[in-house]
């Protein structure tokens, strides 16, 4: 039942995700969605030591109420946001 309603909150746009962005890389992550705010915000550490295991630096965490149109933005790799729309990584799911 929860995830159904994580899904239906997801489809209008209010679901919470988790928002990282890392300088080096030069890459912006989405995970999620979350129900809530709190399920997000408990969920943040683990993404962040997983990337820092990954070599990222730079990290800086938001938590969005919103919808993202890609879960993965790698600027340094010429896969800019174009006009808010954001490419794919090749064998990324979105």
């Amino acid at each position: 039942m929860k995830d159904l309603l994580t899904n239906l909150f997801n489809l209008f746009g209010l679901a919470w995700w988790v928002e990282v962005i890392t300088e080096i890389p030069a890459c912006t992550y989405y995970f999620g969605p979350f129900l809530g705010a709190k399920a997000a915000a408990a969920s943040k550490s683990g993404y962040v030591e997983d990337l820092e295991q990954e070599g990222a630096q730079g990290i800086k965490v938001t938590l969005r109420r919103f919808k993202p149109t890609r879960l993965t933005v790698a600027d340094d790799l010429g896969e800019k946001s174009s006009q808010g729309v954001a490419r794919t990584l090749r064998g990324q799911f979105q």
